[in-house]
């Protein structure tokens, strides 16, 4: 079973505290590359979280957005830093004054400065906060895997359709193989009439180099290979892990089988089925760009 590096999850929660949602996003990347966006309350979770999401989600680009509402309204006046907040006023009317600037709002600019509320009270939020908050984004997650997972249904049948494909353009291949022998056979068959009525034929090296020649043009070995690796990729694709990497290292190996065949087949009507193949390969190897 394969998934997709394409996920989408989201998730709402409210109680009489707070309210807040959760939102994951993953597209295809080579590494797992985490980017999260949420509030300041929980700055101290980042690590945590970015931990949690490459355990998880393992590969790709992700993009976690957590956004929380308080609504402890008696809590939070109750954590304001009083002292900070005087000092802070105290310095800006003094500056303000000197400066003989307009001071009316001057408590709207302090109450956004740092430490305004109290570091204590922040953490007790998170404390009592977070539990609830770090369910919410394992089920995030899990709704991100889900979608994955039906992302990578679709990816498999696209994957499957290709290999049938090139596997039935092998067919073509074998069928073709022995007719291009047989050509080929005539061909030599023709030359060396010619050569034999030559007063400086040299039978030794003529059967030499004919031998050469013909392990040269010789595909049997490859389209065996071939073979393989098509049962090899459909067997990969059937395993309970996701494995891009692996993939894309089989079609690397299919790609080198299809050109060496188009290379020693000497083939008009080969070369044709190969190009098909070529094309079939293509889209493999961009639709597997986006395999987990």
């Amino acid at each position: 079973m394969i998934q997709s590096m394409t996920g989408f999850g989201q998730v709402a929660i409210e109680n009489e505290h707070f309210s807040a949602s959760i939102e994951i996003k993953t597209l295809n990347s080579k590494n797992a590359d985490c980017n999260i966006k949420m509030s300041s309350t929980f700055s101290d979770k980042e690590i945590e979280l970015r931990n949690l999401l490459s355990s998880k989600l393992q590969r790709g680009k992700i993009l976690l957005i957590l956004n929380y509402v308080s609504k402890r309204s008696e809590s939070l006046t109750a954590s304001l830093n009083t002292e900070v907040i005087k000092s802070y006023y105290n310095s800006l009317k003094s500056i303000s004054e000197d400066l003989d600037t307009d001071s009316n709002n001057l408590l709207e600019i302090v109450m956004n400065m740092p430490e305004v509320f109290s570091k204590e009270n922040q953490e007790d939020i998170t404390k009592e906060d977070w539990p609830i908050i770090n369910d919410a984004i394992l089920e995030a997650i899990s709704k991100t895997i889900e979608f994955r997972t039906e992302e990578g249904n679709a990816l498999e049948q696209a994957l499957r359709g290709a290999i049938v494909k090139i596997t039935e353009y092998l067919e073509k291949v074998v069928e073709l193989d022995p007719q291009r022998i047989e050509r080929l056979k005539e061909r030599l068959r023709n030359q060396i009439a010619e050569f034999e009525n030559n007063e400086n034929f040299d039978a030794n090296r003529f059967e030499q180099e004919l031998i050469f020649y013909i392990e040269k043009l010789d595909i049997n070995e490859e389209k065996v290979r071939l073979s393989q690796h098509l049962k090899y990729f459909i067997q990969t694709l059937e395993q309970p892990k996701s494995n891009g990497k692996k993939l894309g290292f089989i079609a690397q190996e299919i790609g080198r089988e299809i050109n060496t065949i188009g290379s020693k087949a000497n083939d008009v009507d080969i070369q044709k089925i190969v190009v098909n193949m070529k094309d079939e390969l293509e889209k493999i190897k961009e639709q597997n760009l986006n395999i987990l």
